[in-house]
Formats: C-alpha cells, sequence, structure tokens
C-alpha cells in the first residue's frame, strides 16, 4: 500500500493560520469576560527591559497596530444572505514570513475583526451564526500592500468588519509593514464579492 503524500507547505499555513486564529478567539473570550483581571496580555516588564526575549515567531498584542478607522466601520447585516458566515484573512507573500509569523499575524487579524464586532455590534446575527457554525477561517494569498488596500476599501464599502495589520518590525520584518487583511465575518457571498479571486494561501 503506496504512503500518502506529505503534506504541503500550503496546508500547512493553512493549519497554522486556523490554530492562531482560534486560539486568539479564545484569549480574547477570556480577556472580555475578565478573567485576565484587566490585565494586558503581554508580557510585563521590569526595569525597562522585557523579562523574556521574543522569539522569531512570537507576536504580542504590543507587537502589531490595527490601522482600520472604525469610526468609519457602519456594520451591514446582508438580510438576504443566508447562507454560511466566514472570515478572510488576506495575507501578504512578498514579505517571506515563515509559516510561525504568517500564523501570529493571522491571529491577530481575527481578534481584530472579532473585537470590532464585540464594540460596534456585539448582538449581530451573523456574529453569532458564525459563532455557532464553527467560526470558519479561510487563508488566502495578496502580493503587495497596496492589494491589501484596494481589497480593505472594498470590503469596508460593503460594511463588512475589515482590518489590516502592520507588525511592529521586533522580528522579521520592517516596523509598519502591512501583513495582514482580516475581513468578516460575514455571509460567504458577500465576502466573495471582495476576495473570490484570490488563491488559497
Amino acid at each position: 500500500m503506496p504512503e500518502p503524500p506529505p503534506p504541503s507547505t500550503a496546508s500547512i499555513a493553512i493549519a497554522s493560520a486556523l490554530i492562531a486564529g482560534v486560539s486568539g478567539y479564545f484569549i480574547g473570550q477570556a480577556k472580555s469576560l475578565g478573567l485576565f483581571g484587566g490585565s494586558p496580555l503581554s508580557t510585563p516588564t521590569t526595569g525597562g527591559k522585557k523579562e523574556k526575549e521574543h522569539d522569531e515567531d512570537e507576536d504580542s498584542d504590543e507587537d502589531y497596530e490595527d490601522s482600520s478607522d472604525d469610526e468609519a466601520s457602519a456594520l451591514s447585516e446582508f438580510p438576504g444572505h443566508n447562507e454560511e458566515c466566514k472570515m478572510v484573512l488576506v495575507v501578504r507573500t512578498d514579505l517571506g514570513m515563515t509559516k510561525g509569523k504568517i500564523g501570529a499575524q493571522c491571529g491577530h487579524a481575527t481578534l481584530a475583526c472579532y473585537k470590532h464586532f464585540l464594540r460596534h455590534s456585539p448582538n449581530s446575527p451573523t456574529l453569532k451564526r458564525w459563532e455557532r457554525d464553527g467560526q470558519t477561517k479561510i487563508a488566502l494569498q495578496a502580493r503587495s500592500e497596496e492589494e491589501l488596500q484596494i481589497l480593505l476599501a472594498r470590503a469596508m464599502s460593503l460594511g463588512l468588519a475589515a482590518h489590516i495589520i502592520h507588525d511592529a518590525g521586533r522580528t522579521q520584518i520592517a516596523s509598519g509593514s502591512a501583513t495582514v487583511l482580516g475581513i468578516g465575518p460575514a455571509p460567504r457571498g458577500v465576502i466573495d464579492e471582495v476576495t473570490g479571486d484570490l488563491k488559497l494561501l
């Protein structure tokens, strides 16, 4: 009986992104419930120095910025769409990020989109449906920051939650680099109007 082929790099990257997204979701839930006592999620500092140096693929909440303008992001509910809801994570492939870095940045983008809903529409039927149906997340490819900006504008024009994550530059890439665009959650058909032409990561 022939052995199955080894998993592809794309499969590993998608799995990493999904694990990071789920982890970010549960951390956000715990923080919103006050399980962290209102303290930040990042490592405490002592005498101006961090107690623990960052690993190459490790990101804390201090290591990224979410550049989207919440005030301009009115969320739509898409009443005519009853299909499955999903979130997409559009990853820049031109930066040469490692799989671990991609997973961490996808986690930041997932949490940014989820927090947007908690701030602006915590009782959203779209959010509840996405949570109930397994929090589907799809990782896609983009080739440049310009492409992320175009997709962000298109998503926001449709009333979708959308956030670009900018890295702080403490590990692998230049400070301020746009790494991942998170969009959603929203009905599959609406998000596909924005990202339907993109390839899977």
